[in-house]
């Protein structure tokens, strides 16, 4: 479902700043304008699906509504660009520009690739977290599966990005639009009727109702009982039995000693008894330990969150840069050009080939050389390993750069293909990248996965995608700071239109930088985490799922 769902995804995404500028006679700037407020859009509507997922309609009710949006949309943006927009027939490739276009026109475009975007970002945090809900992880055999669950995952999304940007790609760029769109809304279909056809086998779990109220709960009745002499002891906090009506069929959380202001929210007084008796007590008042502790964990996870952002400012740079630097680099080989963009083909295969060799290789290794029993690296030690991983490629992005510039004509006029050195020097940096994720994004899934109280599994998975989010307007940010400092006294600029008058291989270390430093606070948050601690689960199993700490 996810690599059919993600051909049709990217089989809209690769190649929509082209079908603006060819089709819908955009400018550049403004064609890459739209694309980044519609990437940007997927991204919000992440945190709506996640909500509604968690609070109200359940995972698999979310995957299976927003699916159908997705479908719509996409099946819309195919008639509409079949009948209305690709004119004359044959148009919007790179010789034959298309005639001019209806405001009704345009408006039906964008509301067909707004659908796409409502239904894939509401989609797309849950359908991880709904797989991962078949697994039960107290069951030993199941619990290794659910981990080997998100490395399949993650391998199918590429799979089916690669597709998608090799194939679909190819007959876009050529003009054939419309049989592109359609072989992206059949395989949406194809990928919803895969969804439905399973329905009868799935494991659910209810939605534990509004988050933000019950987060708003914790705070107001904390905040009320700031004046309060806590007790020593945890034992005379609040706290309801594990198969409470009110809990949903959710796991009970253990008390923690961090962020101890919050169990002010827990704390029984005198008023609070005598509600009790009346069966009258508010929420607002008094709050359960499992409550309180849902705070805490999100709070905990935060900062671990923050450190990933950068990881992903690194994670953009594949395609944006890197595709400029490859413009820039001798692409032909004999009388075949490679497109620049094509070299994240060796991303997706890193990524299928580090995934074999860390579930197959590594991972056992790491399990036989620790205690017998253990785990192999944990969730946090990987993601630690992909900063590691992503610092190497943007070492060798500026190396490559370095040598770039050495066989280039700065003096040339147009500048594709200006520089003698092969384009497939770029593969260590893309293999690099494709490495990195699989211990970053594999890893991070799987933390935010089992670090969320059970009401918020799918806004564990929305923080993933929110990283990637920000770490585009992080990256954005970067290039725009880096290009003020660096033009001032009419200088050309680190990152010129010319690149062989810049420096972009002083921008790749100063990523490289950026990262060594992100590593080093990461290092120190991952040694400060800890993991949530759901009841029935020993402390052993707990320090094995997540310790820095080999």
């Amino acid at each position: 479902n996810q690599g059919l769902a993600t051909l049709a995804f990217f089989g809209v995404g690769v190649n929509l700043v082209l079908f603006l500028t060819r089709v819908l006679g955009q400018n550049n700037a403004e064609a890459a304008n739209n694309v980044s407020k519609w990437t940007g859009t997927v991204y919000i509507f992440s945190l709506v699906g996640a909500f509604l997922s968690d609070s109200y309609w359940g995972r698999y009710k979310t995957c299976a509504i927003f699916q159908v949006i997705f479908v719509i949309g996409l099946v819309s943006l195919s008639l509409s660009s079949y009948l209305f927009l690709i004119r004359p027939r044959g148009c919007g490739n790179q010789e034959m520009p298309c005639g001019s276009h209806s405001g009704l026109e345009i408006t039906l475009f964008y509301l067909s690739i707004y659908l796409v975007a409502l239904g894939n970002g509401g989609y797309q945090p849950n359908i991880a977290t709904f797989g991962a809900d078949q697994f039960d992880e107290d069951d030993p055999k199941e619990g290794h599966s659910k981990v080997a669950f998100f490395s399949y995952f993650y391998l199918a999304l590429n799979l089916g990005s690669l597709f998608s940007n090799t194939i679909l790609g190819y007959f876009e760029d050529e003009g054939m639009w419309a049989l592109g769109f359609w072989a992206s809304a059949g395989s949406a279909l194809a990928a919803l009727v895969l969804f439905l056809a399973g329905t009868t086998r799935y494991r659910h779990f209810k939605p534990s109702g509004n988050p933000l109220s019950r987060f708003s709960q914790v705070l107001v009745a904390a905040i009320r009982k700031c004046s309060v002499d806590m007790p020593p002891d945890a034992d005379d906090l609040y706290d309801i039995d594990g198969n409470d009506s009110s809990m949903n069929g959710n796991r009970k959380i253990l008390h923690t000693d961090e962020f101890k202001f919050l169990d002010r929210a827990a704390y029984i007084s005198t008023r609070d008894v005598e509600e009790q008796k009346k069966r009258t007590h508010s929420m607002w008042r008094l709050c359960p330990v499992t409550q309180v502790e849902e705070v805490k964990c999100v709070l905990r996870l935060l900062p671990i969150w923050l450190c990933t952002i950068i990881y992903s400012v690194v994670f953009t740079q594949m395609a944006s840069l890197f595709v400029e630097q490859g413009a820039a680099m001798k692409t032909t080989v004999s009388n075949f050009r490679i497109p620049p963009a094509s070299m994240s083909s060796f991303d997706i295969l890193s990524v299928a080939l580090f995934i074999f060799l860390y579930r197959r290789v590594l991972d056992p290794l790491v399990a036989r050389i620790k205690k017998k029993g253990s785990r192999g690296l944990t969730e946090l030690q990987r993601m630690g390993i992909g900063l590691v991983i992503a610092i190497m490629a943007m070492v060798s992005a500026g190396i490559v750069e370095c040598y770039r510039l050495k066989h280039a004509d700065k003096d040339c006029m147009h500048c594709e293909g200006s520089s003698s050195l092969s384009i497939f020097w770029q593969v260590p940096q893309y293999a690099f990248i494709g490495a990195s994720e699989v211990f970053m994004y594999v890893g991070q899934l799987e933390f935010f996965n089992a670090q969320t109280p059970d009401g918020l599994k799918s806004f564990g998975s929305a923080l993933c995608m929110t990283s990637i989010s920000l770490g585009n307007y992080v990256s954005s940010l970067l290039v725009t700071m880096v290009m003020k400092i660096s033009t001032e006294d009419h200088m050309p600029g680190w990152i010129p239109g010319n690149l062989n008058k810049g420096h972009l291989d002083w921008f790749y270390f100063l990523l490289a930088g950026l990262t060594t430093i992100d590593l080093i606070v990461y290092i120190a948050c991952a040694r400060w985490y800890k993991s949530i601690k759901l009841e029935g689960k020993t402390a052993e199993n707990i320090d094995d799922q997540v310790s820095f700490k080999l």
